[in-house]
This record gives C-alpha cells, sequence and structure tokens, in this order.
C-alpha cells in the first residue's frame, strides 16, 4: 500500500527531457544501495505493481426490466427526412431523388456495442540528469528512496491518458560532466580549435584561380572566422550548458493508458461495420467499478461472450505490467434500417443507422460533379 511521504520525500514534477549515458556511473550506484537492483543494465526497468485483493465477482442481472429500452420504429416519412438530410450536407448529391422516390421495404434490426474500457497505471524507472547549478542535492544521505509504488502522486481523471515524469526522492549525486569533462567547454568541431576556417571562396589560397588581385571575401588571408563557434575555437558543452557538473537520479515514468475492448453484434444487413462501431446508440447497461466482472446470461450470447472475451484479453495483457484503476462495461442499442426503394425505374438502397439517424448511401441514383451528372 501507499505509504506517506515526509517533506524530504516530496516528489519533484521535471518538466524537462534529458539524453542519459546508456548506463549511469558504477561508482554511482555503489552509493545507492537501495536501488541497486532496479537499475542492472542501465536501462529503464518496469515494475510490478502490488497485488490488489479483488472483490467478490456480481450477482447475476435481471435483464428484464433493463431490455424494456426499445429504439422507436422506423417510419417512411423518418426515413425520407434522414436522407433528405444527409443529401443536403453533400455539394454533389440531388435532392430532387430524396423527393421523389418511392419506398417499397423498410428492414429494420436493432444491434448492440459491447464496449470495455480497462485504465490502468504502470511505472519504470530510468537514469537521467541535467546541469547542476550549485542547488541542494537530495542524495542517500538524506534517507533510503522509496519503492516506486510506493511514490504518491495525483491520479489523472479516470479513462484520460497521460504520461509524467517524477525524480525518486534521494537518488541524486553529483558528478563532472562526462561530455566535457569537466570544463564546460569542449574543442569545436568545425575548425578544430582554431577559430578560423579556409576560406570558401579561394580555397586557402589568398587569391582566385587566374586573378592577380587578392580574394575579397577573406581579405587576402585565405581563412575566415569559424561560424559554428564565432571564432572562439570552442563551444559551451551542451550536455552540462556550461556548469561543469552533472546532476545525477533516478526519476520514475508513470504512464496511464485506457486500453479499449469493442464488440457490435452480428447482424443480416449489408452496411459496413466500421460505421457501426462508431454510430451513436442508446444507453442500455453500464458497470464502472476497479473490477468488472463478465456479463451473463444477456439474451444475445456473443455479447455475453465478447464481454468474457475481452475481461480475459486485458487481464492478460496487464497483469504482469500495470495496475488497474478502474474499469468501465456498457452495453447500447444500436438501431439499423435498411430502406429498400424505387426511383425511375430501377431499385436502390441506403442504410440508416445510429440514434441520430446517420445514412450510408448504396449507388445514389444523382450525383454531380463540377456541374457535370456522373452516369
Amino acid at each position: 500500500m501507499d505509504r506517506n511521504l515526509s517533506e524530504d520525500d516530496s516528489v519533484v514534477d521535471l518538466s524537462f527531457e534529458a539524453e542519459s549515458p546508456l548506463a549511469p556511473p558504477t561508482e554511482l550506484l555503489e552509493r545507492l544501495p537501495s536501488y541497486d537492483w532496479l537499475l542492472q543494465g542501465g536501462r529503464g526497468q518496469i515494475f510490478f505493481p502490488p497485488s490488489e485483493v479483488l472483490g467478490r465477482p456480481q450477482e447475476q442481472r435481471s435483464w428484464s426490466s433493463i431490455l424494456e429500452h426499445r429504439v422507436p420504429v422506423m417510419t417512411e416519412e423518418v426515413a425520407r427526412e434522414a436522407l433528405l438530410s444527409f443529401v443536403n450536407s453533400k455539394c454533389c448529391y440531388s435532392s430532387t431523388v430524396a423527393g421523389d422516390l418511392i419506398i417499397r421495404e423498410l428492414k429494420q434490426q436493432t444491434l448492440c456495442r459491447y464496449r470495455l474500457e480497462t485504465f490502468s497505471e504502470s511505472r519504470i524507472s530510468e537514469w537521467t540528469f541535467q546541469p547542476f547549478t550549485n542547488h541542494s542535492v537530495d542524495g542517500p544521505q538524506r534517507g533510503a528512496s522509496p519503492r516506486l509504488w510506493d511514490i504518491k502522486v495525483q491520479v489523472p481523471p479516470m479513462f484520460q491518458e497521460d504520461t509524467r515524469r517524477f525524480q525518486v526522492p534521494h537518488s541524486s549525486l553529483v558528478k563532472e560532466c562526462h561530455k566535457c569533462h569537466g570544463r564546460g567547454r569542449y574543442k569545436c568541431s568545425g575548425c578544430h580549435g582554431a577559430g578560423t576556417v579556409r576560406c570558401p571562396s579561394c580555397c586557402g589560397a589568398k587569391r582566385k584561380a587566374k586573378q592577380s588581385r587578392r580574394c575579397q571575401l577573406c581579405a587576402g588571408s585565405g581563412r575566415r572566422r569559424c561560424s559554428t563557434c564565432s571564432g572562439r575555437g570552442n563551444k559551451t558543452c551542451a550536455t552540462c550548458k556550461g556548469e561543469k557538473k552533472l546532476l545525477h537520479f533516478i526519476q520514475v515514468v508513470i504512464m496511464w493508458k485506457n486500453s479499449l475492448f469493442e464488440f457490435v453484434s452480428e447482424h443480416r444487413l449489408n452496411c459496413p461495420r466500421e460505421l457501426l462501431a462508431k454510430a451513436k446508440g442508446e444507453n442500455l447497461f453500464k458497470d464502472e467499478n476497479s473490477v468488472v466482472y463478465p456479463i451473463v446470461d444477456f439474451p444475445l450470447r456473443d455479447i455475453s461472450l465478447a464481454s468474457q472475451r475481452g475481461i480475459t484479453e486485458h487481464s492478460a495483457a496487464l497483469a504482469s505490467r500495470a495496475r488497474v484503476l478502474q474499469q468501465r462495461q456498457t452495453i447500447e442499442l444500436i438501431p439499423l434500417t435498411e430502406v429498400h426503394y424505387w426511383y425511375r425505374g430501377k431499385n436502390y438502397v441506403y442504410y440508416i443507422y445510429g440514434t441520430d439517424h446517420q445514412v450510408y448511401a448504396v449507388n445514389y441514383p444523382e450525383r454531380y460533379c463540377c456541374g457535370c451528372t456522373i452516369v
């Protein structure tokens, strides 16, 4: 379980990102006895969360009252209005068809969409550093570093993903910069410390080929000031920012992820499944808790099976690498209607799906592009 941290154990939020060495110096790890098992190999290590005691499974539900929710029956008037609204949103579709067509049959089917969301938290440690600016050092002399799952942080709103980095208390150590070896500056790679480079105009000859007068770009010196270091011959170390020393420490990276599992019940109509997966539905059932359990004895057996499969998949994927904070499962009713209509001697079909009556039109009779009819 989490423990309360003292003032010395307060967590510092890091707003920077630094490129770390592949492995921390060995002598630094020797001074961090409580963390010598964390950074073996120098790479970020994943920490398994403490096991949680699960609650008792929920009792079987009675679906009779829940299933009293019914989607209104589709009528010809509503079907025509839905098509008119769809056509008016398209610049190349003629509204004449929607007004003159003859609806011959409405095939309505109600689908169910199951959705499982699992909000989890995982933590990894990694070695990093920043320029040392002579501020106080929270090192091992101030106490043992807390275990990563003992560090308390503010959890974001449930089901909202986020990633944050925090410095592990009492893990800081100061060492000279490994890039510049504690000098704060290093030789310019452009001029190799000379401060000047060969003139690009005369190539160092002081005069241009086949010309007697001296090169105007370098005033006959054959050299130009190095633009990389502005003629200084050296540059401020980009690693320590000229401070000569680095503050090494361990940081914990906390990732909050929302895993999603979705399933739409089978249907006999030819409306694309990807549209139904995004369609607006009528909420039929919602279950949210720290742990949810599979839905049983739902009238549509494939929904019950999807619930069992989704929970099993999330449990297997997250059990060894994350802590589940909250789960939410829902069942929505998705209305779907296949509209068969006749227009100018030919039969056509369009689909109305979702509670907001979205339309998917197959081979709409009259479409235009740049004022020309598409035959």
